[in-house]
Formats: structure tokens, C-alpha cells, sequence
């Protein structure tokens, strides 16, 4: 029996190809004695795990080839040496791409059995923690406040925005194109969203947030941040929860300008966070995600792929912004 996995074929020079990645076949990892073998059933591809690939991402360690392309997914125990974790349970981890894995215990969480384990890829998962703490925690919204997001329809800003009208906010997104837009506003509730695209986009922004920004949650940098801060009142926050337009070129978008000046002269507080530094409050965060999506206040959004080998045209696809929502992995 093999185990067929996506390796890191080669770094990637400006933008990510499929040429980056290949598929191979290995032997099946033996299991020892403090170990857990965990077959995968999906994986998400995020575009955060692109910053790893060009070593922007301290957390995601140097960047290398001839690896297992790294993720987060879920899997079911089909091996086990841990009474904690038994075979035929379904757990979230690192499983990387590939239909195996050896796991330690302590980087397994199990699924609560009566949910749904997609679920876990998408507001259960990093993606929705992320989207929780770095808008609660961070942003710290209240009721009224307007909350912009940039790549609003992507697979954290989408649930960012539901989060902001849970809380009594309007909520402003910020996409590139006028579908997603549409989405955004008839399918999520979203009060209003702009395309960055557009050729008017900054006096469409300005339209769309005529009392200014108090929450601006920052996926992107950017030209997006630069626009964002010139709309932030005083006393607003800044979330900066990625950079995804440093990700996929050789030739990243200056920092904006007007920092710190804007800053100081606005008293405004821009404030970067790590989902891992809440991991103690992971099951408060879950709880009410899972109250959240149970009446109906938060709604899922999720782009399915089926096959391993589709993940690198999925991921190129992704950040060519072809996803919306939390794009996901099925293994056959």
C-alpha cells in the first residue's frame, strides 16, 4: 500500500505554478509507539500558507523542497497508540497534502462527534478562530461601529463580516469583483461591498462608508490598507491578519504611506495577531461559532475540490482570487 502525497517541487520565482509541486508515490509511515496514524479526508488550501513558501511567515519555519505542501485538515485515526485518540475518530491536524500521516497526540484535536467535520476546515477551523479573535479581540467592534474587510469573500474575511453584523455593526467588504460583491451583500448581509478593481474604487469606498471606518480588518496590505487608513476615524483599529498582496509576486506593494503619521494624528491602534496565541480559548471561540452557525446567523461558504492531485491548480486558482469562501480538498 502507497501513500500519495504533493511535495514541494521547487521554491517559487514571482508568481506560484503548478509546476511547483508534484505528485509521488511512498511507502505507507509506520506507526510507533507514541504515534497516530490519521488517514485525511480534506484539507483546505489557504492563502496564508503562500507566505511560507517565500519565508515571510516566521511561524511556517524556512522554506523548502521536497516536502509535504503543509495544511491544516481533518482525518480519521486508523492507527492508533493512545487510548486518548481511537482508531475511527475523526481529528483536525496538520496533515499536510497527502492521504497519510504520522501524528503525535498533542498536535491532534478531536471532532466533536455530532458536528459536521467540514465544518472543522472552515468556522470551526483556523480560518473561523482567526476570524473570531481577530475581530473580537483585536478589532474590538461595538454595536453601530462600521467594520470594513479586505478579501472579504475570502475564506476568513467572509466570516469576519458575519461576525460584524452579529455584533450590530455595518459591515463594509472589500472584493475583487463585482460577483463576489453581489454575494457578499444578498447571500452574507453584508451592508455594502466595493470592487478594489474598480476604477472608482476609492470614491466607492468613500460612497459606501460615509461615516468613515472604525474596524478595518486587514487581509491584504497594501494598496487596500493605504486606502483604508485615509477612511479610519479616530479611535479606529487596524487587524492585520495577512498580506496577500506580498504573497504571490517577486515584486510586493509598497507599505502605504501616512504611517505613523496617520496613526498618531488619529490615535488610531494597528495591531498584528497569531490565531496560535489563543489557543487556550479555542473551545470558548468554537462554542459560539457553533451557536452562530446552529441559528442560522452565520452561514457557510466553502468551494469543494475532489482528488489530491487537484490541490496545486486550486491553490493557483485561489490566489488569482478564484475562490470564495473556504476553498477544500476532498481525498478520495
Amino acid at each position: 500500500m502507497q501513500n500519495k502525497q504533493v511535495l514541494i517541487n521547487s521554491l517559487p520565482e514571482g508568481k506560484l505554478e503548478e509546476s511547483n509541486y508534484k505528485l509521488v508515490e511512498s511507502d505507507m509511515p509506520q506507526v510507533k509507539t507514541d504515534e497516530v496514524l490519521v488517514k485525511t479526508l480534506s484539507f483546505a488550501i489557504t492563502a496564508g500558507t503562500r507566505a511560507g513558501l517565500q519565508g515571510s511567515a516566521s511561524y511556517a519555519g524556512a522554506p523548502k523542497t521536497g516536502i509535504v505542501m503543509n495544511c491544516t485538515g481533518i482525518g480519521e485515526i486508523i492507527e492508533s497508540n493512545d487510548s486518548n485518540f481511537p482508531v475511527g475518530r475523526n481529528v483536525l491536524t496538520q496533515t499536510g497534502w497527502q492521504e497519510y500521516s504520522i501524528q503525535k497526540p498533542e498536535s491532534l484535536t478531536l471532532l466533536r462527534e455530532a458536528i459536521d467535520p467540514s465544518l472543522y476546515l472552515g468556522p470551526l477551523g483556523i480560518n473561523g478562530l482567526t476570524a473570531y479573535f481577530g475581530l473580537l479581540d483585536v478589532g474590538q467592534p461595538q454595536p453601530g461601529e462600521t467594520v470594513m474587510i479586505s478579501a472579504a469573500a475570502g475564506s476568513v474575511g467572509h466570516m469576519v463580516g458575519q461576525i460584524a453584523k452579529i455584533q450590530g455593526c455595518n459591515v463594509v467588504g472589500v472584493c475583487g469583483s463585482d460577483e463576489k460583491c453581489k454575494r457578499l451583500i444578498e447571500d452574507l448581509g453584508f451592508d455594502a461591498a466595493v470592487n478594489y478593481k474598480d476604477a472608482n474604487f476609492r470614491q466607492n469606498l468613500k460612497e459606501a462608508t460615509p461615516k468613515g471606518v472604525d474596524v478595518y480588518f486587514d487581509n491584504t496590505g497594501g494598496m487596500i490598507l493605504g486606502s483604508a487608513l485615509f477612511r479610519l476615524n479616530s479611535g479606529g483599529r487596524i487587524a492585520c491578519c495577512g498580506v496577500v498582496s506580498q504573497y504571490d509576486t517577486s515584486t510586493p506593494e509598497p507599505g502605504p504611506k501616512g504611517i505613523p503619521g496617520l496613526l498618531v494624528n488619529k490615535s488610531i491602534r494597528m495591531q498584528g495577531f497569531l490565531v496560535f496565541d489563543y489557543a487556550e480559548r479555542y473551545e470558548e471561540a468554537t462554542d459560539n461559532l457553533i451557536g452562530w452557525i446552529e441559528s442560522g446567523k452565520l452561514k457557510v461558504l466553502t468551494d469543494e475540490l475532489d482528488g489530491l492531485d487537484q490541490a496545486p491548480q486550486g491553490f493557483v486558482d485561489l490566489l488569482a482570487g478564484g475562490n470564495i469562501g473556504t476553498r477544500i480538498v476532498n481525498i478520495k
